[in-house]
């Protein structure tokens, strides 16, 4: 598949809105499966997978002036201004492997971000809000229950994928939890979550064919699904909703 191409052929009275792309805007707590998903939605739809952590880091690493001053408040401790954010997300998206659309994980996670995204959005794309909804039990036991290979890195769930033996990795290196992964931090996470990106969730709300649920309580392989029809049918209802 080349683009995002999941609408049927438009017809004179719509071809202009139709041919809009999509940005697909991944909302979700901590452990819902927005960073599981992106990567094959990326793949699938041929699109770049863009993350606000991908952006800080590669700028830093070629050291770009967006790069060096977002690494001056990074070094202090310091929140990332949301002006540096839009300006790295802007010079990120005129690149032309996101002439088809894009996936953003990460961004906006502020209202000020979202209405900036907005103005820049209206006449290029077409946004979607896709909201991984998951209870706060399913979260906590999804990530608690995380543990990985200190020698080679590969990922096991004490439930959903364990290991042949609990204390070893196929590889032979030894299993650790991250000390985030405690049940204590991941309950302050969605804390944050709730005060600082819940918000995002109502704004979207309010606009009119934007935000879609995904009950990401179900298998891999159907969220994907149910992500794809959602998508598939959006395209086809352009929504003049600013």
């Amino acid at each position: 598949m080349v683009g995002i191409t999941l609408a049927r052929e438009p017809d004179a009275t719509d071809t202009k809105e139709i041919a809009k792309p999509l940005a697909v805007i991944l909302l979700g707590p901590p452990g819902s499966g927005k960073g599981t998903h992106a990567g094959p939605l990326s793949k699938y739809l041929t699109v770049p997978h863009i993350s606000t952590g991908d952006l800080f880091r590669g700028n830093i690493r070629e050291q770009t002036p967006l790069g060096l001053l977002a690494k001056t408040y990074i070094d202090k401790g310091n929140l990332v201004p949301d002006e540096l954010v839009l300006d790295m997300f802007f010079d990120r998206v005129s690149k032309t492997d996101c002439k088809n659309g894009y996936i953003l994980d990460g961004f906006p996670r502020t209202i000020p971000q979202a209405e900036a995204l907005d103005l820049y959005l209206h006449t290029r794309n077409q946004t979607v809000a896709l909201y991984f909804t998951l209870t706060d039990e399913e979260i906590i036991e999804r990530i608690t229950g995380r543990i990985a290979c200190k020698v080679c890195g590969r990922p096991y769930h004490k439930k959903f994928a364990p290991p042949q033996n609990e204390m070893l990795c196929e590889c032979g290196g030894s299993l650790y939890q991250r000390d985030d992964d405690r049940v204590e931090i991941v309950c302050k996470r969605l804390d944050i979550y709730r005060k600082q990106t819940q918000p995002l969730i109502e704004y979207y709300s309010n606009k009119i064919n934007v935000l879609k649920e995904i009950n990401s309580s179900n298998g891999k392989e159907q969220v994907l699904q149910d992500v794809l029809s959602v998508l598939s049918t959006t395209h086809l209802q352009y929504s003049k909703s600013y």
